[in-house]
């Protein structure tokens, strides 16, 4: 079996996906705002995998909830937008992201 189809690289692939949804989320909403339907879709294209739909809401429930996103509705939609706060958090992610890259690979 290939390295890329064993076990391990499939439980890693998994770990990065949907444990770590909010990451994608405020990544994309970096970039613009946008509705819950556009992100899921936009999540499958960019990053290979398709979160529940019941997923990326309550991800976004909770980031709204904690002040990393806020909303506005715009017809019959909600619209998500990254704050301050989450432009921060998203950030310590990042760095968090590089510090262990960095310890795993050097």
């Amino acid at each position: 079996m290939p390295v890329e189809e064993s076990r391990e690289l499939a439980r890693l692939r998994e770990k990065l996906g949907i444990e770590v949804l909010w990451v994608y989320l405020l990544s994309l909403l970096r970039k613009e705002p946008s509705h819950a339907y556009v992100l899921r879709e936009e999540i499958n294209k960019r990053f290979g995998f398709l979160p529940g739909n019941v997923s990326v809401y309550v991800v976004l429930y909770k980031l709204k909830s904690r002040g990393f996103v806020a909303t506005r509705r715009e017809q019959n939609r909600v619209i998500y937008s990254i704050t301050e706060k989450g432009e921060n958090l998203l950030k310590a992610a990042e760095n968090e992201l590089k510090q262990k890259q960095k310890l795993l690979f050097s």
